[in-house]
């Protein structure tokens, strides 16, 4: 037996042990598993698209000072999921966890939040590459659909989200068509993201004619949120911490795509903290390298205080084109990786009969991969993105940055339950060849109180429009990722106590029923 074909079978073997017969294609190395959470952190899309938050809501020092500091403590979180992710190598990944370290009520909750994060991520993501596609073509004097030099600024919002859509569509037929090219682009994505960095931040130091000092990039604080500069500190600062969490959202892929790669015990979690310790490195140095070349403030500051302004005052026009090409495609894959990922949590929450139609979402096609599943991921993204459609009086898409505060309390909630549940189990947990060992203690207690403390923040109003006891207040402003997330939360529970707790029994052993249906040419059959 050759080596690739024991190792092929000794993967089959784990995953039979955790009562799952193998229906997805093996195919991905460890190399490809790490790409897709490098490629779904994505350091082009979140520290560009979300820059302009860090920027109004803290300035400089958010990003410079902010983001080293935060990413050591999303490590932490990602440090404690590789631990798990070792240990129960499944599609289903953190909801798996949570169900083998705290049972079936706990699973159900894990699973929902991990699935609205993973939606809402694929919504921002494409969302964000749609509005910077629309910069790029109008850089190129191509104006998509609509004239977006009209006044009315509303246009420029119906382009968008009409580019959204195009781009939504191209993700779906890239999922569904193969497994095998998904990895491929995942794999080509790895390395555009890391020249790309390269070649971006080589344009960011020499394309300028000045730059800002260094002093200035490591103290300077801008507060255009609107609040008291007496909230600096506690709440306006605290408001750019987006910037960085929102970026390091969706490296649970490498745990989801555990049962299409080899060695998944050990390339699993490596690929998942590895993924993060690179994006943080190489996402200061690219961040630092856009704050650096921030020195027409008036011009900035007009432009919303994003990355996108900041390109274009310090660079030529030509040098301008040359770094939103390059930030616009890893976009592009980073987006293609997010509904990757998303349509495997789906796939695998259907399986074990979690989610309404789950006979139809967790089917795979002739190719093995779950078609249904990914067009019950673009459509939700699609439908969640719609308030987009209607921005606030300076036509910002408010709703965007709300989406991507859904992402980000959505999957940290999701991250954190089974880490607290592993802390909670403390030595009568059996790690899997990747181990935290004794460490574990102090690691899962800062990635804990962390994310609480980052759920809350990203909960509040980002401006005195949005906060609905003032009297300048704005359904335009408002940031509804809390009312999302409670509303979630209440629905979930009405439908565990309304009967999810008499049919829904956790992870269903596909290995003791072979009349499960797995193909599209199959009848459809109950998974319980």
């Amino acid at each position: 037996m050759s080596e690739g074909s024991a190792s092929l079978r000794s993967d089959e073997e784990q995953l039979a042990a955790l009562g799952y017969k193998q229906e997805l294609n093996r195919g991905w190395s460890g190399f490809s598993n790490f790409a897709i959470s490098l490629t779904i952190i994505c350091i082009l899309s979140g520290c560009f698209t979300t820059f302009g938050q860090a920027w109004n809501d803290g300035g400089p020092i958010d990003i410079s000072i902010g983001w080293p500091i935060i990413s050591l403590l999303v490590l932490l979180v990602g440090l404690s999921m590789a631990e798990l992710a070792s240990k129960y190598p499944t599609a289903g990944g953190i909801y798996y966890w949570a169900y083998s370290l705290g049972g079936v009520r706990w699973a159900w909750f894990t699973g929902w939040f991990n699935l609205l994060g993973l939606i809402a991520i694929v919504a921002g993501v494409d969302y964000g590459c749609a509005s910077f596609l629309n910069s790029v073509l109008s850089l190129y004097g191509f104006n998509f659909i609509i004239n977006a030099t009209t006044t009315n600024p509303s246009t420029i919002l119906h382009n968008t989200f009409i580019l959204f859509f195009i781009i939504l569509a191209l993700h779906s037929i890239i999922n569904v068509f193969s497994s095998h090219l998904v990895s491929l682009l995942n794999r080509i994505s790895a390395w555009w993201m890391l020249g790309g960095v390269a070649v971006i931040v080589g344009v960011l130091i020499f394309g300028p004619s000045k730059h800002q000092s260094l002093s200035w990039v490591f103290s300077h604080r801008i507060n255009n949120s609107g609040f008291s500069g007496h909230m600096y500190w506690f709440f306006v600062l605290p408001l750019g911490f987006l910037l960085t969490m929102y970026t390091f959202t969706g490296y649970d892929a490498s745990a989801h795509l555990s049962e299409e790669t080899h060695n998944a015990e050990r390339a699993a979690p490596r690929g998942l903290w590895t993924a993060i310790a690179y994006s943080a490195v190489g996402g200061w140095v690219l961040l630092l390298a856009i704050t650096f070349a921030a020195t027409h403030i008036p011009a900035i500051n007009a432009g919303g205080g994003g990355a996108v302004p900041i390109i274009e005052t310090s660079l030529s026009t030509t040098l301008a084109k040359l770094v939103l090409d390059i930030s616009t495609i890893g976009q592009l894959f980073c987006g293609m990786g997010c509904v990757a990922a998303a349509s495997r949590m789906v796939f695998a929450f259907s399986r074990d009969g979690a989610v309404p139609g789950h006979q139809l979402w967790r089917r795979l096609n002739k190719n093995k991969t779950p078609t249904w599943a990914v067009l019950f991921v673009v459509v939700l993204s699609l439908i969640i993105t719609i308030p987009a459609l209607f921005g606030n009086k300076a036509g910002l898409p408010v709703a965007f940055f709300a989406v991507t505060s859904i992402t980000t309390i959505g999957l940290y909630i999701a991250y954190i339950l089974p880490v607290f549940l592993r802390w909670r189990m403390g030595s009568k947990f059996e790690p899997g060849p990747w181990s935290l060992g004794k460490h574990y203690k102090w690691i899962n207690s800062i990635a804990m109180i962390w994310v609480v403390i980052c759920v809350v923040i990203f909960c509040l109003p980002t401006s005195p429009a949005a906060v609905p006891w003032e009297s300048g207040f704005t359904w335009d402003d408002f940031n509804y990722a809390p009312l999302v997330t409670i509303a979630l939360a209440l629905g979930v529970w009405i439908a565990w106590v309304a009967g999810a707790k008499n049919t829904f029994k956790g992870p269903v052993r596909t290995l003791d029923d072979p009349d499960v249906g797995t193909s599209e040419d199959s009848a459809l059959m109950p998974t319980n």
